[in-house]
C-alpha cells in the first residue's frame, strides 16, 4: 500500500527547502516503515544544503525518534507498534558490509534512492538505522540521541576514552559541544574547559558541567587553558571543524616527555570544509590527532546506555536541547537560526506525541 507523506527536500541547490509530498512503499524484507514523533536539526544537513555539487532531490535529517508503523519479514530486534530512535551510524552491520542498503520513495512521479532521513512525516528506512526507545522516556528530547549525542558524548566516552580525573576542554559550544562536554562529565573529567566567542554559550556550558570557560574572543584560549591545567589538558575535542579550532585544540594538549611518555591527544569531531594543516613542528611534544565519527561505537550496543544515563540524570537531555518547533513547516527557520549561530545545544522539530 502506498503511504503518501511530507519532507522537506532540497530540490535546488542556492533555494530554500521544499516542504512536499513524497510516496512511500511497504517495506522490504530488511525495512521498517517509521511515523516520526520528533527530529533534529543537524549541523551536517547544512555541509548537504550548501554543498553545490551534492545530488538532488535529496532527503535530509539523520537523528529522530517515531514508532513503528510496519516492519519486513528480516527484521527481529524491532516490530510495528514500537518506539525507535533513528541514527545515523548503522546500528549492527554485518562483517563484510560497509553500509546499509537504501530505500526508495517518490516524488513528483519519479522513483529515487534515499539513505537515513529525519526531516519528514514518515520515513522507510533500513532496519539497521533504528535502535528500540523504551517506553518510560520521552519522545521529543530522545530525537537528539541518534546523532548528537552519540557523537558528542560518545567521542568522549568512546572515541577517547575519558577517564575520571582527565582534563578535558571542548572547543565549540553547539550541538555536538554540548554533548562533549555532557559526555566528560559522565567520565569524571575534572577539569572540564569549554571554549566559545559567544559568552551566552559559555554560560549554557555551565550548566552541562564545564568547570570553566574560555572566550576565545578575548584571550588565546590555548594559552589560558595552559595557564589553567599547568600545561595542558589529556584530550581537547574540536567540535566545530574550522582551521582556527582544529589548531588550537592541537595547541592546548599537554605535551609529553621524550623517552618517557607521549603527550595528549586532540580528536577532532567536526567536520570541516577543506584541508587542515598540521603544525610545522607537531612532532614535538608526541601528541596524538584522532579523528572521531559517531562516536565510534555500534548504536546498537551504546545509544540504551544514553537512554540509562538519562533516566539516572547524568545526561541532560532536557537542557541539551534548547529549542523545539512545532511543525515541518518551520524547517526553513531551523536551518536560518542554527547557520546564523542563534542555537545553543540542539534544536529539535517535534511532529506528533506519541
Amino acid at each position: 500500500m502506498t503511504l503518501k507523506t511530507r519532507a522537506a527536500i532540497k530540490a535546488v541547490f542556492g533555494e530554500p527547502l521544499l516542504v512536499e509530498e513524497i510516496e512511500l512503499e511497504d517495506p522490504g524484507d530488511e525495512e521498517v516503515l517509521v511515523k516520526l514523533f520528533a527530529t533534529g536539526i543537524c549541523h551536517s544537513q547544512l555541509h548537504q544544503i550548501h554543498n553545490p555539487d551534492g545530488p538532488v532531490p535529496t532527503l535530509l535529517g539523520h537523528e529522530g525518534t517515531g514508532i513503528v508503523l510496519k516492519a519486513g519479514s528480516k527484521v527481529s530486534h524491532v516490530k510495528e507498534g514500537e518506539r525507535v530512535m533513528i541514527q545515523f551510524v548503522p546500528r549492527d552491520l554485518p562483517d563484510g558490509m560497509t553500509t546499509a542498503n537504501r530505500t526508495k520513495y517518490r516524488w513528483q512521479g519519479e522513483e529515487y534512492e534515499a539513505g537515513v532521513y529525519t526531516w519528514a512525516e514518515h520515513a522507510l528506512l533500513n532496519e539497521q538505522m533504528v535502535v528500540p526507545l523504551p517506553n518510560d522516556v520521552p519522545t521529543d528530547i530522545t530525537a537528539i540521541i541518534g546523532c548528537a549525542v552519540i557523537t558528542g558524548a560518545g567521542a568522549a566516552l568512546y572515541t577517547a576514552g575519558v577517564k575520571p580525573g582527565d582534563a578535558v576542554a571542548v572547543f565549540g559550544v553547539g550541538g555536538v559541544g554540548s554533548n562533549v562536554l555532557a559526555g566528560a562529565k559522565i567520565a569524571g573529567a575534572d577539569p572540564i574547559i569549554a571554549v566559545d566567542l559567544n559568552e551566552g554559550k559559555l554560560g549554557y556550558a555551565k550548566e552541562l558541567g564545564a568547570t570553566h570557560t574560555v572566550n576565545g574572543a578575548d584571550v588565546n584560549a590555548p594559552d589560558a587553558i595552559k595557564e589553567l591545567t599547568g600545561g595542558g589538558v589529556d584530550y581537547a575535542f574540536d567540535a566545530i571543524g574550522v582551521q582556527a579550532a582544529f589548531l588550537q585544540s592541537v595547541e592546548s594538549v599537554k605535551a609529553g616527555v621524550l623517552g618517557v611518555h607521549r603527550g595528549g591527544t586532540a580528536v577532532i569531531v567536526g567536520i570541516g570544509q577543506g584541508d587542515l594543516p598540521l603544525p610545522r613542528l607537531f612532532p614535538i611534544g608526541e601528541r596524538t590527532i584522532m579523528g572521531s565519527m559517531g562516536g565510534s561505537a555500534r548504536p546498537g550496543e551504546v545509544m540504551p546506555n544514553y537512554i540509562e544515563w538519562y533516566k539516572e540524570g547524568k545526561l541532560p537531555l532536557e537542557k541539551l536541547v534548547s529549542k523545539k518547533y512545532e511543525n515541518l513547516d518551520e524547517i526553513n527557520e531551523g536551518v536560518r537560526a542554527l547557520e546564523q549561530g542563534e542555537i545553543e545545544g540542539r534544536s529539535i522539530i517535534v511532529y506528533d506525541a506519541p
